[in-house]
């Protein structure tokens, strides 16, 4: 199972995939906001999201994981 994780720690502002859809490499997937900075998460993999563990607003600590491809 192939997973997407935080590059750094914080807050989650938007999640841009649902379960369910197909990404590509380099998409940018989730935006977190860390020290005032808007930071693009990118997925490093083709495939299709099977679950999202995040929500709008929570705090991801660096490496946790935000997404489950399948």
């Amino acid at each position: 199972m192939n997973e997407i994780t935080a590059s750094m720690a914080g807050t989650v502002l938007q999640v841009l995939v649902s379960e369910g859809d197909e990404i590509s490499e380099g998409q940018v997937v989730v935006m977190l906001e860390s020290m005032k900075m808007e930071i693009p998460i990118e997925s490093e993999l083709n495939g299709k999201i099977a679950s999202i563990k995040v929500n709008i607003g929570d705090f991801v600590n660096e490496d946790e994981v935000l997404l489950v491809l399948e």
